[in-house]
């Protein structure tokens, strides 16, 4: 440290030496959190809503579920196999992936079969290479279906199908709500590039609420009552038994 003329030494400004050292903090901080958050999102998990009933009881309209998408990521070596905690799609698991006829789309499936699979659902009970599979563990088949919600097969039986052979590199994936879901049956299988990852849990839900409705108010109380109305009708419409539910 230096001195000046007088023999006492030289220290920097306080406050600006400390303003600039916090805002330098503060630019760092916001950097590595955007990308941390940009490289958790891309590569580790993301957040997803249900917004249809095809899932259903499984999965509610208005779910918020977290997705996995490490589980399934690339592992080509023996050695990356079993170090990292990735795993092949399994019969059974719930996944997200791109809605193959628009993949700008995401939709939430069961896979029930995989490539090789003989597919065939016979009066809504499943069927793999003839053998029967017990679903009575997440399958809803939903009394008050009306007709059968696919029009390709609008001739057979409500839920019939197959038998169909599932190609190579692609999965057979179909709603828990089979007589209210647009899935394999209708458009054919998944390709395994537009898997995204596996549905983990779900870690809000929201039913129905009313929303404030006209124009929004001018003034500063009518905007604090609106307020006030849209939080308590938000903390009513949250399923709180729904919590962080493992989704199986």
């Amino acid at each position: 440290m230096g001195a000046d003329l007088s023999g006492r030494p030289l220290t920097p400004s306080p406050s600006r030496h400390g303003f600039d050292s916090l805002l330098r903090d503060l630019v760092e901080a916001l950097f590595f959190a955007t990308i941390l958050a940009l490289f958790t999102r891309t590569f580790l998990f993301q957040a997803f809503e249900i917004p249809s009933a095809s899932m259903e009881e499984n999965l509610l309209i208005g779910d918020h579920i977290l997705v996995n998408k490490f589980v399934y990521g690339p592992a080509p070596t023996w050695l990356e196999r079993v170090l990292l905690p990735v795993r092949s799609v399994e019969r059974g698991a719930v996944v997200v992936f791109r809605y193959p006829e628009d993949p700008s789309r995401d939709f939430v499936k069961r896979c029930v079969a995989l490539a090789g699979d003989e597919v065939e659902i016979a009066r809504g009970s499943l069927s793999l290479d003839g053998r029967a599979i017990d679903e009575r563990a997440y399958v809803f088949h939903d009394p008050e279906a009306q007709g059968d919600p696919f029009a390709r097969y609008e001739s057979r039986p409500l839920g019939d199908f197959g038998p169909f052979r599932v190609p190579q590199g692609s999965y057979f994936c179909l709603g828990d709500n089979r007589e209210n879901s647009h899935d394999s049956r209708a458009w054919g299988p998944v390709p395994a590039e537009l898997v995204r990852g596996r549905a983990l849990l779900v870690y809000w839900s929201r039913g129905d609420a009313s929303r404030p409705s006209g124009a929004p108010p001018t003034d500063f109380r009518g905007r604090l009552e609106r307020v006030a109305q849209y939080t308590r009708d938000l903390l009513f419409s949250t399923r709180w038994q729904r919590t962080f539910r493992l989704v199986r």
